[in-house]
């Protein structure tokens, strides 16, 4: 008889995900390493990107879902004077129809006019998501169709960018010409498009641009502190354990031995909470996540 597979240490994973992979790609280099396919992931990052992606391995996926993760931060380069096809360095890049007069207004170019520009995107505004986004256009991912040459049109969609911090602004040699590279950290609402930010720029500007390099520093309390890299990971596997992410992600209580009772089979708790909280054992695992509704505590999600 084959001996049982030992269960996986439950927990949070935060990767630090190198370029030229995909999420999926980070999901299945853990599944390899804990042992399991039961690894889900909050959020996306495309191929090119890299930084912050936010892993649930065992019973912790259930804990995914209810993170707030609805802040982000990145670290991009937009470079001005080129259109994409996707945005981005990695698509092809659109013809200007007149290159000479594109040309001249990417020599003059004036730095406070490119953090003018920068600085009128921020705040609450409709933005259109790239084309090669993952949004789905009747089932199929907008990506998928622009990539088997079906022409796709996205609604724009409210977004929030808190901040943008220019940098730096200067002239780079390329091999078709002059161009720009405005360097920048962006603090945005989930669903904001930093591809978007670069070809919006270009378009204000008259010039063109995209993206030539983009890196997640942070999403909701998970940063880069609290990230590995995938060969960090290879040589010590480091879970972060239910209990320490909902520290990070959540208000938490600690409860004595006859509430814990009633929690780990989901009963209301007469106690005070301010909004969703998580639920400790006196040994700091994690119990659940609880919410205050008719004037009760009450469960959102028992995670034992």
């Amino acid at each position: 008889m084959s001996t049982p597979r030992p269960e996986p240490v439950p927990g949070l994973v935060v990767v630090d995900k190198p370029g030229g992979m995909t999420s999926h790609d980070v999901v299945s280099r853990v599944r390899r390493l804990a042992g399991t396919r039961k690894v889900g992931h909050a959020g996306t990052l495309d191929p090119m990107a890299t930084g912050v992606l936010v892993l649930g391995v065992g019973r912790a996926t259930r804990l995914l879902g209810h993170l707030v993760l609805t802040e982000k931060t990145y670290e991009a380069t937009i470079r001005l004077g080129a259109a994409t096809t996707t945005d981005d360095a990695e698509g092809e890049a659109v013809p200007a129809e007149d290159p000479a007069a594109r040309a001249a207004a990417v020599a003059a170019l004036d730095p406070e006019r490119v953090r003018a520009a920068l600085a009128a995107q921020v705040g609450e505004r409709d933005q259109v998501p790239s084309t090669v986004s993952a949004i789905k256009v009747d089932g199929r991912r907008a990506h998928a169709r622009v990539r088997a040459g079906e022409e796709v049109v996205l609604e724009p969609r409210r977004v929030t960018i808190h901040a943008i911090d220019v940098h730096d602004v200067a002239a780079v040699a390329a091999p078709e010409g002059a161009r720009v590279d405005v360097v920048v950290t962006v603090r945005c609402s989930s669903g904001t498009y930093v591809r978007a930010v670069a070809r919006d720029l270009g378009d204000d500007l008259g010039v063109g641009g995209h993206l030539t390099a983009l890196r997640r520093t942070r999403v909701g309390p998970f940063g880069l502190a609290e990230a590995r890299t995938l060969e960090e990971l290879t040589e010590t596997y480091d879970v972060l354990a239910p209990g320490d992410a909902a520290r990070l992600a959540f208000p938490v209580l600690e409860l004595g031995e006859d509430a814990e009772r009633d929690v780990r089979v989901g009963r209301p708790l007469d106690v005070q909470l301010d909004g969703l909280t998580a639920l400790l054992d006196a040994a700091g695992g994690l119990l659940a996540l609880y919410e205050p509704r008719e004037g009760r505590a009450r469960p959102v999600a028992v995670l034992v």
